[in-house]
């Protein structure tokens, strides 16, 4: 893979009711967690999500589980991009999450793919030029 760029990252707490009955964070919950930083990254950007316009789809996620996150805790997610993998619709993000107080150990590892889609028409569109800027923008603490 192509040199990452850091482009948002925030901290989630984990909560107790993120937990299963086998004592740590739900599956699940992770892809949450990836939603939410990806969700969080669109909003500083200012990009909407209308359902009469054009705007990002998600078409697959992926989490690879190295270590249990337990409650309790915050969880740092790290979003990247890589700017040779920007097509002309699509883009691939790829997700990092650590503890705020175990910030060294990988715990988990999630990538998503993006397109940019007319919502009405259904297809996929090209990504705006704005977009395109974003995605390789590097985050600013």
């Amino acid at each position: 893979m192509s040199e990452r760029i850091l482009v948002h990252e925030m901290e989630i707490p984990i909560r107790w009711g993120d937990m299963d009955a086998m004592g740590h964070v739900n599956n699940t919950v992770y892809f949450r967690y990836m939603e939410q930083v990806r969700i969080s990254w669109f909003d500083a950007l200012g990009v909407e999500t209308n359902v009469s316009a054009v705007g990002p789809l998600i078409v697959n996620a992926r989490c690879t589980f190295m270590r249990e996150l337990t409650y309790p805790g915050t969880v740092l997610v790290r979003q990247y991009t890589v700017a040779q993998e920007i097509g002309r619709s699509s883009f691939e993000t790829y997700v990092d999450m650590t503890r705020t107080d175990d910030a060294q150990v990988l715990y988990a590892q999630g990538a998503a793919k993006t397109v940019w889609v007319d919502y009405r028409k259904r297809k996929s569109t090209p990504l705006p030029d704005d977009v395109r800027r974003m995605l390789v923008t590097p985050f600013a603490r």
